[in-house]
């Protein structure tokens, strides 16, 4: 018996995946709609500005160079692990036949909400473009159901659809005036609602398609990015602390914010009691949740957040990493990668906050995991 014992013991710890392999993901999909923030490669292929898909983008992540606008993994990699799957969801731009089945990523950097948001950088998928892609997913996986239409809804109804939208209609639309129009012909108030009226469109569209289980990331604190403290702050380059960073944030640019997440809440709020029958829908806050990051530095390891690990000009906030440039070596403890975009080490908090925090004032109004099992 004891050598039976030893037997089985030594096999596990000889073949570990033999236990991983044996393990489902919770959910048997995963889509995603988004921008820069978790875009995979969809940009790699397109006449864009917006893309990384060259060093130092990639040098923390397994795979390497694939066009993540960061060193490693993106908080939807992340989640996409926290939900058991064995590898991370593949970009809609080189995913064909069978491997739909295990979800795609639609997202495209420089994507908004509006259609034109984002084109000062060039070609990408606005977010009615990626609700397009999807439609022809579907009309592909018809064919493993049978053309079941019974069969594939249920499949679809059980997968994990993630959308976060919005950060470019601010940034690459409403406060550019000099490129958008936008701005003059819209209060931020008035601004946030017609948004928000696209969006709800957008993301009925999705419902209709067979999505149930939603989740909508809120816009995160725009105006603390590095590139907006390098636009509209000229003294202390070298004060790392939070409170310097709150008074050097672009305070109109998050009020804007918060009107936008406000209104995302309530949609949620109005779908989630019935408007959409069946369907389940998670808001994601944030904004809340980078504020958080920030005030309890200490505990998450991290010491700037003011600067990008790399890029150019003050605060590295005036663009994006430039192809072979030397990032940071202590990469861990910068909050922002680049001017625009978080480190590996902050999507992984955010991540975790997403799927398993039981504070709605990070996820509403339950978490991820608490919808997977749903």
């Amino acid at each position: 018996m004891r050598a039976v014992i030893s037997s089985l013991i030594l096999v596990i710890v000889a073949f570990p995946c033999l236990l991983r392999a044996s393990s489902r993901p919770q959910v048997p999909g995963m889509f995603i709609f988004g921008d820069s923030l978790v875009d995979n490669g969809n940009n790699n292929g397109i006449l864009t500005l917006a893309r990384a898909n060259y060093m130092p983008y990639g040098i923390d992540f397994s795979h390497g160079v694939t066009g993540r606008f960061t060193n490693g993994r993106t908080t939807v990699d992340v989640l996409a692990q926290l939900l058991g799957f064995s590898d991370f969801i593949p970009p809609y731009s080189t995913t064909r036949g069978s491997a739909l089945l295990r979800g795609v990523n639609y997202a495209s950097g420089a994507a908004g909400i509006r259609d034109e948001t984002g084109n000062n950088l060039g070609d990408h998928w606005p977010m009615n473009r990626q609700v397009q892609n999807f439609a022809r997913t579907v009309e592909q996986l018809r064919m493993y159901f049978s053309g079941n239409r019974r069969s594939l809804n249920n499949y679809l109804s059980k997968c994990i659809f993630f959308a976060g939208m919005g950060s470019n209609d601010y940034l690459n639309n409403y406060f550019m005036p000099q490129y958008y129009t936008t701005s003059r012909e819209y209060s931020p108030r008035a601004y946030a609602e017609s948004l928000l009226q696209d969006y709800s469109l957008q993301l009925k569209q999705l419902y209709d398609l067979g999505a149930r289980k939603i989740v909508v990331s809120g816009v995160g604190e725009i105006g603390c990015i590095p590139y907006e403290i390098a636009r509209f702050n000229n003294n202390n380059d070298n004060n790392d602390n939070s409170s310097s960073r709150t008074n050097r944030c672009n305070e109109a640019i998050n009020n804007a914010i918060r009107m936008f997440n406000s209104a995302l809440v309530k949609m949620v709020d109005r779908y989630n009691s019935g408007e959409l029958r069946g369907a389940h829908f998670v808001f994601v806050n944030t904004q809340r949740s980078s504020k958080n990051i920030v005030n309890h530095a200490k505990s998450y390891g991290f010491k700037v957040f003011d600067k990008g690990c790399c890029g150019v000009g003050r605060n590295n906030g005036q663009i994006t990493c430039l192809p072979l440039q030397l990032p940071c070596e202590n990469r861990d403890e910068y909050l922002f990668w680049d001017a625009f975009h978080l480190t590996e080490a902050a999507n992984i908090v955010l991540a975790e906050k997403a799927y398993s925090s039981k504070l709605c004032s990070d996820v509403y109004p339950m978490n991820i995991r608490q919808l997977a099992r749903m």
